[in-house]
């Protein structure tokens, strides 16, 4: 689901949390080491967001954050920022050439540039906790 998460709406939090479960506590973040990536530039996108990013003339970039079940791939564009909820059920990460990942949900995706050595590393951190955490038997 793609949705603008520009301003506080309870009605809108909780269907975030629904569907990717609430943010993770301070002392859940300190064992993970993070649950958020560093910027990464997007390269390209389905055409929904295409149509959101193309907007303005600044550079587009997205982060990552971690949830119990699932992710939030957020961006800006103009002055809105929007959310991509993505629950690990619907996750599909590629690495595509070396140095780029795809991130899809139904028909949305973000490909990113991965040019440094911590964003391999949260892509792995983000495969890993799905398949540790995460079985597709127990849940939709």
């Amino acid at each position: 689901m793609l949705i603008n998460v520009s301003y506080n709406n309870p009605e809108r939090r909780e269907k975030i949390n629904a569907e990717v479960g609430k943010p993770f506590s301070l002392i859940e973040r300190f064992k993970m080491k993070g649950i958020g990536s560093n910027k990464l530039f997007i390269t390209s996108t389905s055409i929904e967001i295409h149509n959101l990013l193309i907007l303005d003339k600044y550079t587009n970039t997205c982060n990552i954050e971690m949830r119990p079940d699932g992710i939030l791939v957020t961006f800006r564009s103009l002055l809105e920022t929007y959310a991509l909820v993505i629950p690990y059920y619907k996750l599909k990460l590629y690495k595509g050439k070396a140095e780029e990942y795809s991130i899809y949900r139904d028909q949305y995706f973000i490909k990113v540039k991965a040019d440094s050595k911590s964003t391999h590393n949260f892509m792995k951190k983000v495969l890993d906790f799905k398949a540790k955490h995460w079985s597709s038997s127990s849940h939709p």
